[in-house]
């Protein structure tokens, strides 16, 4: 079986990003919040986002909330912050996959790929 996974690498840092919240929709007619994680000290969150029965085809969107964790680091950040919760909308094509999602962020910027 497939399942979802991500971590947070803080590039301004130079290191991963712990404490940073996300919030995982499935989305349809009406989004739908499947969970809420927070990164642990490698950035990462333990364990699976989504898996097994839960883990099917369609479109989801991970929302880190970027902003927040800036600001606990101590980042100098102008009010509002330039990102402040960054949306990634992403489909699942295969239910039988892997897919990782990941984000390295900084306070004027961010990036994302498919990772393994």
């Amino acid at each position: 079986m497939g399942r979802l996974t991500t971590h947070v690498l803080d590039t301004a840092a130079g290191k991963p990003a712990a404490g940073l919240t996300i919030e995982l929709y499935r989305l349809g007619t009406t989004p739908e919040r499947l969970t809420v994680v927070v990164t642990n000290g490698d950035g990462r969150v333990d364990g699976a986002l989504l898996e097994g029965a839960a883990f099917a085809p369609g479109v989801y969107e991970l929302r880190f909330h970027a902003g927040e964790y800036l600001r606990k680091t101590g980042a100098k950040l102008p009010e509002p912050p330039f990102l402040d919760i960054v949306p990634i909308r992403f489909g699942i094509a295969s239910a039988g996959e892997h897919y990782h999602v990941p984000l390295l962020i900084s306070p004027y910027g961010y990036s994302t790929y498919r990772g393994s």
